[in-house]
């Protein structure tokens, strides 16, 4: 059978219509989640129960702490069958797309832009078996706008790649060469991992550093903007909703955060001798003193 077709077939068994109303409220749907973070479950988990999920009567949360670069955790997952896939990253959606065509896939990627990269077709309408909320924001898109921005402002900014574990303590330690006076940290699983880490170089350095990450700010940077990732994972339960309720992947629209945060590390400012700005504190939906 040509693999074009097959595929075709199959996907229309996902759009087809699941079973009576009283087989649903029977069914304990079974969602596989590849996340390292508890915190990230837990926020799919609340979400859920808000729309009327409970574990162990009528849906069930299969685990897998997995790294983003580690394949046998979403391998095992696809192996159980599950009426979706919730895959937050590129690193994972992608392996996702690779071992199964059948399994919806809801994703958050704040890594990387799916129209551009060919994965899905439209925002509106974005086919295949791929839900997707994302931040444009994220990953050589986000690089391409700090360039912009930098450009307009007269700033020079000196891109410096993390892709491993590995470039952790040597990354600070080469931006430090061109003699910086902040640090703007972007976003991928390496460096959200290690956030910690790369604050405290920075703060050991005298760098203020700033990112698209709330959560670094949280971690003790000076200052974190962007979405929330736990109110994300909430958002993703609508799509595991829908989807478990029979609608096709590949008429969900693809979503964008609608609220961000600004937080302020205060503790951070002091010890490297700062006073933020009193108009910039009232803006802040959190300050950590």
């Amino acid at each position: 059978m040509d693999r074009r077709v097959f595929l075709g077939s199959l996907a229309g068994l996902i759009a087809a219509p699941r079973a009576t109303d009283a087989q649903q409220a029977d069914k304990v749907w079974r969602v596989g989640l590849a996340v390292a973070n508890p915190a990230i479950r837990d926020a799919l988990v609340a979400g859920l129960q808000e729309l009327g999920y409970q574990e162990g009567r009528n849906i069930a949360i299969d685990w897998r702490q997995g790294s983003a670069g580690e394949t046998r955790s979403i391998e095992d997952l696809v192996r159980l069958k599950p009426d979706c896939l919730v895959l937050p990253g590129q690193l994972r959606w992608e392996l996702g797309r690779t071992l199964t065509s059948t399994i919806p896939i809801i994703t958050i990627d704040l890594e990387s832009d799916p129209v551009a990269s060919g994965f899905v077709a439209s925002f509106a309408r974005p086919g295949g078996n791929v839900a997707v909320l994302w931040d444009e924001r994220q990953g050589d898109a986000q690089l391409r706008a700090a360039q912009g921005a930098a450009k307009t402002t007269g700033t020079s900014l000196v891109p410096i790649a993390i892709r491993a574990d590995a470039d952790l303590d040597k990354a600070v330690s080469r931006a430090m060469r061109s003699r910086p006076q902040a640090l703007l940290v972007l976003s991928g699983p390496v460096i959200y991992v290690h956030r910690t880490r790369i604050v405290e170089s920075a703060i050991r350095n005298r760098l203020l550093s700033a990112s698209v990450q709330p959560e670094l700010a949280e971690a003790g940077g000076l200052l974190g903007y962007g979405p929330n990732l736990a109110e994300l994972f909430r958002q993703a339960a609508r799509y595991v909703d829908r989807v478990v309720k029979g609608a096709r992947p590949a008429d969900l629209p693809i979503e964008r955060p609608s609220r961000f945060q600004l937080l302020v590390n205060l503790k951070t400012a002091k010890a490297l001798g700062l006073t933020i700005p009193p108009a910039l504190l009232q803006r802040a939906d959190q300050v950590i003193e």
